[in-house]
């Protein structure tokens, strides 16, 4: 008789989900599915508001990465009010937007190496769950806990000061920014006593690679072979094919390397991703046409970004992506857990932007906002700190939203979250 296994809830992670698990006769893995339980319904909650609104509004999608859809929104904004052409931005709003999103991409990335994966890597993953938690990793790592904790501090002052509050600030608006960042702020990040400090971010994130990596060297095998199988990957890349995290066109490469997406302007997403609709999952299934369902899917995220980028702009990430594209030739990186290392890399690299940010002298004086010819369709895309994130909003006369398409980062992930839970039970569990 088939049976099936229920993990129900999924934790440490962002949002609500289960896995099930089902088996034939003789024990042997059938099928497995990861499904998201909760209904969220933003694209159809948020049509009628005045578009305005989305910025705030949207922020409640996450609770870890508010910021992201905050930006995200209003880059689809700024095509709405006609800021998003031409020249786009001023100086000031470009670089006030930029630090808000590395300042979030700091906090996020900080705490999910910290808060969420490192307890299975310190205690590894047959531990006590009593004790394989962040609450485990205090008592019994306390420095690393407590440099956890203050890399995600900082990441937050610089959301608040940029946003104007460190959760569901409001501080970008359609066309721009709505405030400067102040003297004494900057002061603080640059200069502020140890360890909330810049330089010191700095030093942190590159003592967090150093540990990621001597935890890779003593548990390779576990590391390589743990959930990695080949796929697409997807990214935003600026024109040159550097890293950006923040604003670039759309490219895909496959397993190989190849270019499948060759940096096309994501105003016309529509032309290469499709969704699909599953019973089982409230979540859809994004897939580039061309290639179909079967083979379309990617992923997207750390991994994924530094497998479709050339390189990094700021010379310590970029000294440590040669590192680890070392690991695989060049090639794109498969290994899921591959994940952690990548994302230490664009901590590193989030660190690095913010130093150079913050010595701007745009930040403090400057326009803050641009406007120009009114239009009905505004979409915009962002680097989330788990993948690449797209706001789509139409508008009537009205100024009111009349539809919605969202797909975030997590629904991008969602075949190869079910690939990775696949493989990982036939691995582990069969017979």
């Amino acid at each position: 008789m088939s049976k099936k296994i229920t993990i129900e809830p999924v934790t440490r992670v962002e949002g609500h989900g289960k896995v099930t698990i089902h088996l034939d006769d003789q024990n042997n893995v059938d099928f497995t599915r990861l499904h998201i339980v909760e209904f969220r319904g933003f694209e159809r909650f948020i049509q009628g508001r005045p578009y305005w609104e989305a910025p705030v509004l949207v922020q409640r999608l996450c609770g870890i990465c508010p910021v992201s859809h905050h930006l995200a929104a209003a880059k689809a904004l700024d095509m709405l009010v006609g800021a998003g052409t031409g020249d786009g931005l001023t100086p000031t709003g470009e670089k006030m937007r930029r630090l808000m999103h590395y300042g979030q991409m700091f906090q996020s990335h900080s705490l999910h190496f910290f808060h969420l994966a490192s307890p299975d890597l310190l205690f590894g993953i047959d531990a006590d769950p009593a004790i394989r938690n962040v609450i485990g990793v205090a008592l019994e790592h306390k420095e690393l806990a407590v440099q956890g904790v203050m890399m995600r501090k900082f990441g937050q002052e610089i959301i608040r000061a940029t946003a104007g509050k460190k959760i569901h600030g409001t501080g970008a608006i359609p066309g721009g920014i709505n405030k400067h960042l102040s003297p004494a702020e900057k002061e603080s990040f640059i200069n502020g006593a140890d360890p909330l400090n810049i330089d010191k971010m700095v030093e942190w994130s590159q003592e967090a690679l150093d540990f990621f990596k001597d935890y890779y060297t003593k548990n390779k095998s576990f590391i390589d072979n743990f959930a990695a199988f080949p796929s697409s990957h997807m990214s935003l890349v600026r024109e040159d094919g550097a890293m950006d995290l923040y604003h670039g066109v759309l490219r895909a490469v496959d397993a190989d390397g190849k270019k499948i997406l060759d940096d096309v302007d994501y105003q016309d997403y529509e032309q290469y991703i499709e969704e699909e609709v599953r019973s089982w999952t409230y979540m859809k299934f994004p897939y580039l046409k061309h290639l179909g369902k079967k083979k379309g899917w990617y992923r997207v995220g750390p991994l994924a970004r530094l497998n479709t980028c050339d390189f990094i702009p700021t010379p310590l990430a970029q000294a440590e992506l040669e590192e680890f594209r070392a690991l695989t030739n060049g090639k794109p990186n498969p290994h899921c857990l591959h994940y952690h290392y990548a994302r230490l890399i664009e901590t590193l690299h989030a660190a690095e932007v913010m130093r150079d940010l913050l010595h701007d002298p745009d930040l403090l004086t400057g326009e803050l906002t641009v406007k120009g010819e009114k239009a009905y369709k505004g979409i915009g895309l962002i680097e989330a700190p788990r993948g690449t994130l797209f706001h789509h909003y139409e508008i009537n006369d009205h100024d009111q939203i009349t539809r919605a398409n969202l797909i975030v980062s997590t629904t991008n992930n969602n075949e190869p979250m079910n690939q990775s839970v696949n493989q990982v039970a036939h691995a582990w569990m069969d017979g």
